[in-house]
Order: C-alpha cells, then structure tokens, then sequence
C-alpha cells in the first residue's frame, strides 16, 4: 500500500503526487500530516528548507476543505513573490485529480486586475504575500470570514523582513475559531511571540534540532585574504565544472557587481535581487530552472522561496549578517533528500563566524584549500575528456561527413588530433592559471596581516557595502534594540514615523540586543537626526549617531557639531586626509579623536579597523560593541 494513503491522503492527490516522484513521505510529512488532518489543533513545525514542507501542510488542506463552496477558506501568507507561486503551483499538481479546486497566488509586482479578478470568480485557497494582500484586503474585494485555516510559511523570514504587523492587520480579518499552522525553519522569539499570540496550546513538532542545518550537506570554508575573493572564488568555480549553484552577496550592488565580472569573464551567470522588475526576475528564475544559468547570484531575500531540483553548492560569497540566514541559504541545496556543499569564503577577521555558526547549525566546517592553478587545470582537462567519452554520437547523420573529416585530418597524427581538440577549450585555462599565485593563508601570512592591520572584508571593491552603508545610504545607531521587544518591521515603523520618512528610504536593518544599525538615503538623513530630537522610549531617550564603522557619509551624530577641515568625504575638527570620523589626525576612514591609522572608531591611538574608545590593535564596532566617547563600554554582543 502507497505510505500517502496509510497517512490518510485521498487517492486522486496520491496519484497526483505518484506522477511528480513523491515515493514515501519526508520526516516533517510523515510527522505532520497525520496531526493536521485531524482539524483540531494549532500547529508549529519546525524543519529546514528542502524538506518538504509544502506538502506537509499542502496534502491536509486538500483534504479539510469543501470544494463545492467557491469562497476563501484557507489562506496561505509567504514572505516572497517566488515562493507564493512555488506554494501555488505545487497545490495545483496536487490537485490535478480532484474537481473545482481552485488557488489564488497573490503577490506584488503583478497586475491586481488580473488577481482580482481571480478572485470574484470563485477560490478555496489564497496563497499570499502580506503587502499584495493588505492591499486587495484594503479594497473590501475578499471576504475572509469563513476562513477556518491560516499557515504562516517561512514565518521566520516574514518577521526578518519587516512583515509583523502586516500579518497582525491580516489575522484580524480571519475568524477566531480558525486553525492557524506555523512552519519555520528557525524559532527565534518574535516566531515564538506570534505562536503565543495567535494559537491555543499548538501541536509543535521538530523535525531535527532547531535552528540546525540539513545532514545532507557539507560545510566547507575557505581562508583567504579579501583582495583575493574573487580570485579564489573563480578557482572554486573551475575546480568544479559542473557546479550548479547559488552564490549569497549581502546587497544588491554586490550582486550586480559580481554576477556582472562573471559574464565578462565568459561564465554563464545572472543576478537576482530586489531591483529586478518581475518580468526581469521571471525571466532570471526561468533561465536558471531550465539550467542555461550556471550561477545564480542572489541576495538572501530574492533567493527565499527557489525550490530548484539538483542545485550542487551554495557558495557565500559574503557571511550573512543574521545567523539565520546561514542556515536558510545553505537549505538551498541538498533538497529532498540529496546531498550539497555549502561553502563560505571568508577573510581572517571572520574565523570567529565560523566557530559560531558551528555551534548553532550543530555540524563542524571543513578548511579547504584553495586549489593551485595547475590543479584546476588538470581538472578542466579530465573534464573534457569524460565529455568525449560520454559524448552519443549520431552514425546516421555522421557517416555523410566522415570522408570529408577524414580527408581534413589527413596530415595529422592521433595524437595531433587529440591535442588539438583538447587544446579548443583548453587553452583559455592554460593562459589565464599560466604562474598563477597561491591564494592560501597559512599561520605565517595570518600574524603578518594582523600586524599590518589588514582591512577584512572592505580589502576590495566587490565588499563595499558589508560594513559600511550601501551606496547611497548612511549608517546609523540607535541605541534601542530587541530587548525593547522590538522587531525588525516594528523598528522600520518606529523610525519612519518618528522621522516623518518613508520606509522606501530605509535600508538594511541590522538589530542586536541593546542597539540597532539601520541605514538612511543620504538625503534623509537629516529628517532622522530632527525627527528623532527629544524622543523617549519607556523613559530612555533615544539617542541616533552615525555609525562608527564607516558607515555612510559620517557628517554628524545626534548631538551636531561644528565642521572642521573635510576630506573628500566627511569628518568633523582636526587635519584630515581621507574620507569619515570626526576630529584628530587622520590618515585614513572614519573614527573619532587621536591619531588614527585606519578605518573607524571613537578616540585613542588605532591600529586597525573600528572599535569605540581607548588603544586598540584589533578590530571592534559593531562586532565588538558600542562604547560612547568616554570608552566605557556598554554592549559586548558579536555580530552573531
């Protein structure tokens, strides 16, 4: 007997789900599915990306609904447009068997005429994205009130990306007595606030530990020096020719840049990211599916919700900023069962990271070496003879040809012709790995750059907008954080209505425990400093500076202050000679006070990169803490 239909799954979806190659149910559906098709009980499931989550709440809800009724009673929210159509699309392969089902996917970037419309004709299920639907909602054009289940897909991601009370405003449209079911892959306490908010004694299940990353997958991490990055990265790429991957960039511009230098130098590679219009993403998205993209490279939240069979590496170009996202990246490969390889390029600043994330995901990275130019080379090679044996060759078509190749390879011996067929896609590696360097750091190079002060991960061009704002953006502090329980959608509010600004001008948010970064467009700026004049929270004064870390434009903190000499690009009082900082001598970026030979930091001598306060030969900011100008230190979280 088929394992769906002892679960207890209909045999016109079994059927369904035989054709697409479902065999026997994942842990989290063999888990869930029996739970959810009571109808009883609220439901929190845990479990990574890749493990089949839309089936585990997909199957049930086939068969807890009434499909001879044409109104709402199930909806669906998703923090992204790709993955409200995945979730809609796999509904409708499921389906395929039964009669009068109908799904609705809405989500922004595609005509609401058309969704709309959809909708006035008769729909059971609504897959959604929390702005597209307060906005249908807004126009009174759905009537929610015989809702009787809510699942919160990826509800982890949807708080990371500010869609809090988006989804507060949505659950008020939906009957008390309705079921709500949470899937995530992590739980960290704003996912635990809402469960304890919007449920009644939840059924929660784990599928492995939590916030723990897939077994199938092996976690690789390379050691170099940030100038070398995208040197070291192309080798990787070389050294597996048949790699079909995603590689992770913190910002847009990062990945624009990269995926930009890959086409340049002949890969076959796009960018995905949140200024692609939907057509463009489609058309990125269908180009990668149908596997005539190489690489995709993305920023973590264009890449949520790709499901892409067979996706061999994930490769970081760039740490994630959340610990989080660690684990939502590398869930890319190693889908339904099969394995990967996630890898990491890091500088030396960042083997701290490594160490934590360890930790969290419960599995050690492996240190690999960066492979030399000869051995990338014998690889390519060996590369193109599999392809020659394995090529199929047509006898039919061929044997036309054949004297006419036979006579052109008349002066040549076997030998001659295998080195010059080889030597056609050949030689391109030769020339270019022809005395090329080790990129390896080894225990010598690691206490030589610690004493240079090397710059970590602003060593090159490509990493600009890792520490410092994003082109265009300042980055400032406030010193509010999650303890104030606020979350990230919580804090864009608090900001914009504060400063009067819109949340468009609003970048990166980045919350620790006591203190938030968040950047600005430079034009705004102001708007924040005024706005923000005088504000309490709870009694606290709520205090906005630039960032210490060469963030943004570093004009002026909370407090003002007069100009002094400039360089090419902000600082306050004293000589200086490059662009930041506020007062002292200065030769390089950033900082505040005393002599200063690099980037960043508040006072004292300064060998390296940021920090507040007081002689350091190491680097601090955001990663070591904030301490205000008298160096007393007041937060001492890590960036994890």
């Amino acid at each position: 007997m088929n394992p769906f239909l002892e679960l207890g799954i209909r045999e016109e979806v079994v059927k369904a789900i035989s054709e697409i190659g479902f065999e026997k149910p994942s842990e989290i559906q063999e888990k869930a599915i029996p739970v959810l098709l009571t109808g009883s009980d609220d439901f929190v499931g845990l479990a990574q990306t890749g493990t089949g989550k839309t089936a585990a709440f997909g199957l049930p809800l086939l068969e807890q609904l009434d499909f001879s009724q044409r109104h709402p009673q199930a909806l669906i929210l998703c923090p992204t447009r790709e993955l409200c159509l995945q979730i809609s699309k796999d509904l409708e392969k499921f389906a395929k068997y039964m009669d009068n089902v109908n799904v609705v996917a809405v989500y922004g970037g595609a005509n609401i005429s058309d969704q709309l419309r959809q909708i006035r004709r008769g729909v059971q299920i609504v897959v959604a994205t929390p702005g597209r639907m307060l906005d249908i909602i807004g126009r009174n054009a759905i009537d929610f009130s015989s809702v009787n289940y809510v699942v919160l897909d990826e509800a982890d991601e949807m708080l990371n990306m500010g869609f809090q009370e988006d989804i507060n405003n949505i659950l008020s449209e939906t009957p008390d007595t309705k079921k709500t079911w949470l899937f995530s892959a992590t739980m960290p306490k704003e996912v635990r606030r809402i469960a304890q908010k919007y449920m009644t004694d939840p059924v929660e299940l784990t599928v492995g530990t939590k916030n723990t990353g897939n077994a199938n997958i092996e976690h690789q991490y390379f050691l170099i020096k940030a100038k070398d990055k995208y040197a070291a990265f192309k080798r990787i790429v070389d050294s597996n020719p048949d790699i079909f991957g995603i590689v992770f960039c913190r910002t847009k511009i990062e990945t624009q840049e990269i995926a930009e230098a890959l086409i340049k130098d002949g890969y076959n590679a796009d960018a995905l990211h949140g200024d692609l219009s939907q057509q463009q993403r489609d058309k990125v998205m269908k180009r990668y599916r149908d596997r005539s993209l190489q690489m995709l490279i993305a920023t973590d939240v264009a890449a949520r919700g790709i499901d892409v069979n067979d996706v061999t590496h994930v490769i970081n170009f760039s740490l994630p900023d959340e610990i989080e996202n660690y684990t939502h990246r590398s869930g890319r490969t190693a889908r339904a069962g099969k394995t990967g390889i996630s890898i990491s390029l890091i500088n030396i600043k960042e083997q701290s990271k490594i160490r934590q994330l360890e930790k969290v995901i419960g599995k050690a990275f492996e240190r690999k070496q960066v492979p030399q130019g000869e051995e990338v080379v014998a690889r390519q090679l060996l590369t193109i003879i599999d392809k020659v044996n394995q090529v199929e060759v047509n006898d039919d078509q061929m044997n036309a040809f054949l004297p006419a190749i036979m006579e052109g390879f008349e002066s040549l011996s076997k030998e001659e012709i295998v080195k010059r067929f080889a030597s056609l896609e050949f030689n391109r590696f030769l020339d270019y790995y022809k005395n090329a360097p080790d990129l390896n750091i080894e225990a010598r190079d690691i206490s030589n750059t610690r004493e240079r002060g090397e710059r970590g991960e602003r060593g090159e061009r490509s990493e600009r907008g890792s520490r410092m704002g994003s082109k265009g953006y300042t980055r400032l502090f406030m010193n509010l954080g999650a303890v104030d329980e606020f979350s990230r959608g919580d804090m864009l509010g608090f900001i914009c209505n504060n400063s009067k600004i819109s949340g468009k001008s609003i970048g990166k948010i980045d919350m620790k425990g006591v203190f938030t970064f968040f950047e600005v467009q430079d034009e705004e700026v102001n708007k924040v400093f005024e706005g923000f004049k005088g504000v309490d929270y709870n009694g606290r004064q709520v205090r906005i500076e630039v960032s210490g870390d060469g963030g943004g434009s570093g004009e002026r903190s909370h407090s003002g202050g007069d100009r002094g000499s400039r360089g090419r690009s902000g600082g306050f009082g004293g000589e200086r000679r490059d662009r930041g900082g506020f007062g002292g001598e200065r030769k390089d970026r950033g900082g505040f006070g005393g002599e200063r030979k690099d980037r960043g930091g508040f006072g004292g001598e300064r060998k390296d990169r940021a920090g507040f306060g007081g002689e350091r030969k190491s680097r601090s900011g955001d990663n070591g803490g904030f301490r205000d100008f008298s160096g007393k230190r007041s937060e001492s979280k890590s960036k994890y």
